[in-house]
């Protein structure tokens, strides 16, 4: 896609908050923002993280041209100080984040953002809509591809995507997810991913019968050769043609890496079982059944259960739109202030709805192994305090802090997953490709139990607070409820 400046892809108030910290003296003054999301979508046991790779390139380009400084100036809010301000606009922060295709989950900040208040306030909404989107199709497709327990998916969504960027990027975040290719062209330029697709009904239609339309694309495609089987009936007429087809091929010497059929509507299990008897009685029983036909994660694994005989899988409008959950939910929230002396002083959020009460001030996350490698939980503390292998490590619900585990040196292990993207305004990660996000993002899925992992009432990996993140936190609500009792 051609390059954007997408400093205005922001919210109004974004910017009228920078004027009055502008006008206010303030706009120096460095602050912590965490981005996270408190539930998992699609009712899942876990999320996948994506998208942070556009989202450095966002902060990377980040400027007002002149053209945004006029529009600014037409909207009639803006003071020419502030616009002149602007002109010479440039991110100096520091960023920290979880990196792309890592298991995450709700409470933990994905992305912490330290800034000049101004500077952290701009970028809140395109954070947002980079990180919620991508990681919302990721997770999607993770799910999809666990349900077909092995079997290729394809993302096959283009078309119904909501509009261009949607589906490149939605598709790029498939890839991450566990496709083994998508059917977006541009994507596979964009992303160096690998490019899939075979032929609609058209091409069988736009020939005299369906047995020329088949002998037409093998002769131009004789090393992939996947057939489309139902547009006129299945059994008696797409699967029998095109193993004629096939017959003819291996008499001329002709031997495709890949070559089968694939179905796009009726009963699939029905069609694939048959379909791969007359296969396997024609001689061919590495012939590929595909399937595609508004499938998600719940049919495949019917399908699954059914014994369907199908082993490639084309994903698309439930995939690409996420269709059952379309919004990720994350949400970007102050969590410290420095004072005039360096330290970090914590901020906290209140509210009458307890997931909503954020936890507070410069914090990291530590991903607990037990002994077989699988994540028993994780640790949201703060910076400055270290957890050793070799000493007892204890862990509480922060919602029920009577429920408490011990575990003793040897019976887990340590991982710090934040990693850190900018310093100071320079960028100091380089970005794995798409393809190693994606063999990364299976690593790490492979940490999880199946438990956890599985599509219905899943197991939820537990989130806990560090003994002192969570104390800090209750001082600063006791700290409100005296203050809200005084002013009452």
């Amino acid at each position: 896609m051609d390059r954007q400046n997408l400093t205005l892809l922001t919210d109004l108030y974004e910017l009228t908050m920078m004027q009055g910290y502008f006008r206010n003296e303030n706009a120096n003054q460095t602050v912590i923002f965490d981005m996270f999301y408190r539930t998992n979508p699609l009712e899942s046991g876990y999320a996948i993280m994506a998208g942070l790779e556009q989202m450095i390139q966002y902060i990377k380009e980040l400027r007002f041209d002149k053209e945004d400084i006029d529009y600014l100036r037409s909207v009639g809010i803006f003071g020419e100080d502030f616009l002149e301000y602007l002109k010479n606009f440039r991110f100096t922060g520091s960023i920290w984040s979880i990196p792309e295709g890592e298991v995450i989950f709700p409470r933990e900040p994905l992305v912490k953002v330290i800034a000049p208040i101004m500077q952290a306030q701009l970028v809140e909404t395109a954070i947002l809509n980079i990180i919620n989107h991508q990681s919302l199709i990721a997770t999607k497709t993770s799910r999809v591809c666990y349900a077909a327990r092995g079997d290729g998916i394809m993302e096959f969504g283009l078309r119904r995507a909501q509009g261009p960027d949607a589906g490149t990027y939605g598709a790029r975040a498939a890839m991450i997810g566990g496709c083994i290719g998508t059917s977006n062209v541009l994507a596979g330029q964009l992303f160096n991913v690998p490019v899939k697709g075979t032929n609609a009904h058209s091409w069988v239609m736009s020939f005299p019968d369906e047995l020329t339309a088949f002998r037409k694309y093998a002769e131009i495609y004789p090393d992939a050769c996947l057939l489309i089987a139902d547009t006129y009936d299945s059994l008696k007429s797409g699967v029998p043609n095109a193993i004629k087809v096939f017959q003819e091929m291996r008499d001329k010497g002709i031997h495709p890496k890949l070559y089968g059929v694939r179905f796009d509507s009726g009963d699939l299990a029905y069609l694939s079982k048959k379909a791969r008897k007359m296969f396997d009685e024609a001689g061919f029983p590495d012939a590929v059944i595909s399937a595609s036909n508004d499938l998600d994660e719940f049919l495949i694994d019917s399908l699954k259960v059914q014994g369907a005989q199908i082993t490639s899988w084309g994903v698309g409008t439930n995939l690409i739109t996420s269709k059952d959950w379309p919004a990720f939910g994350g949400v970007y929230k102050l969590a410290a202030i420095q004072d005039e002396k360096g330290e970090f002083v914590p901020k906290i959020k209140l509210s009458e709805n307890s997931v909503k009460v954020t936890n507070p001030g410069n914090k990291k996350i530590v991903r607990v192994y037990d002994e077989e490698g699988k994540v028993k939980a994780d640790l949201i503390c703060l910076v400055e305090e270290e957890f050793s292998e070799k000493e007892e490590l204890m862990l509480f619900d922060p919602q029920e802090p009577w429920k408490k585990t011990w575990l003793k040196p040897g019976e887990f292990t340590l991982r710090e997953i934040m990693i850190q993207v900018f310093d100071e305004g320079e960028c100091v990660y380089t970005s794995p490709t798409v393809m190693e996000m994606r063999d990364f993002c299976q690593k790490e899925l492979a940490t999880l139990w199946d438990e956890t992992r599985r599509l219905v009432n899943p197991h939820n990996v537990y989130v806990d607070l560090s003994q002192k993140l969570y104390d800090t936190k209750i001082a600063l609500l006791n700290e409100m409820s005296v203050a809200g009792k005084k002013f009452s």
